[in-house]
């Protein structure tokens, strides 16, 4: 019987951990999807402009990248700023300039 109580929490901590590297690792893979878009929509504004068919397909990709956070999260990454956000308030347009 004690035997029991000693194994239960053991059994509990090793399900937290793994639950919260799952949400971890979504976190991670939202940040660095929506850090790789940025950076290359940054790349193809440099380099093309902001209003080329590159630039174009980046913003595509970063707005995409933000959605899925949004939906999977409720919150999205803002590189520039290096900070999550809570509300959905990103420029559709972003980097327009």
């Amino acid at each position: 019987m004690t035997r029991r109580f000693v194994l239960a929490p053991i059994v509990f901590a090793g399900a937290l951990m793994f639950a919260s590297a799952a949400v971890v690792r979504a976190d991670d893979d939202c940040q660095k999807r929506t850090i790789k878009a940025d950076h290359n929509l940054h790349e193809a504004v440099a380099k093309h402009g902001p209003q080329s068919p590159e630039a174009e397909h980046w913003r595509s990709e970063l707005a995409a990248a933000r959605s899925y956070c949004w939906e999977h999260d409720h919150r999205w990454w803002d590189e520039d700023t290096h900070a999550w956000h809570n509300q959905h308030d990103w420029e559709a347009h972003d980097h327009d300039h």
